[in-house]
């Protein structure tokens, strides 16, 4: 059976829901799914393939990905991947292109990197889990915002296994 590591690097929440409905899409298709934050990552022996997701804050993708990429270099380079982003906290085509854009950009640092399948995905605004001084201050007038698309994050995960060449070819 295979095996995949579903890594994610999260601050507020959004990124390890969307990578929780990803291990579980790859578990109802019969692929064993390991999720585990992309920092408690020490080695990537065993896995068949790697799905890495992070959210983008900032034209930035989280560190612990950003980490995770440099430090397994030699074993990704070795096993398919899929990378994902959570990053628009609103339901507009032009923000997601933006993401799409940054995220593009992210990746082009690693030229061995060669992801067989990317997507993005909304997230989540709640300026009442914000930790920076005074953030509940500032943004107390600014309303909370949800783009988790639940279907959408499934219709992806679904398409990995094909992606990610885990399923045997049928021979007839």
């Amino acid at each position: 059976m295979a095996s995949v590591l579903v890594a994610y690097a999260t601050k507020y929440g959004s990124t390890q829901e969307v990578a929780g409905v990803v291990a579980t899409t790859l578990a109802e298709q019969g692929v064993e799914a390991d999720l585990r934050p992309a920092h408690d990552v020490a080695s990537l022996d065993g896995y068949s393939a790697v799905v890495v997701g992070a959210a983008l804050y900032n034209h930035r993708w989280h560190h612990d990905a950003v980490r995770f990429i440099s430090q397994h270099r030699t074993a990704l380079s070795r096993v398919p991947v899929a990378i994902f982003a959570v990053g628009p906290v609103n339901d507009d085509p032009q923000e997601f292109d933006s993401a799409r854009e940054q995220l593009d950009r992210i990746l082009s640092r690693w030229e061995w990197l060669s992801p067989a399948s990317l997507a993005v995905f909304g997230g989540r605004f709640d300026p009442a889990r914000l930790r920076f001084p005074g953030a509940a201050r500032v943004l107390a007038k600014v309303p909370a915002t949800d783009a988790v698309d639940p279907p959408a994050i499934s219709a992806w995960a679904h398409s990995l296994p094909e992606a990610l060449a885990l399923r045997q070819p049928v021979v007839r």
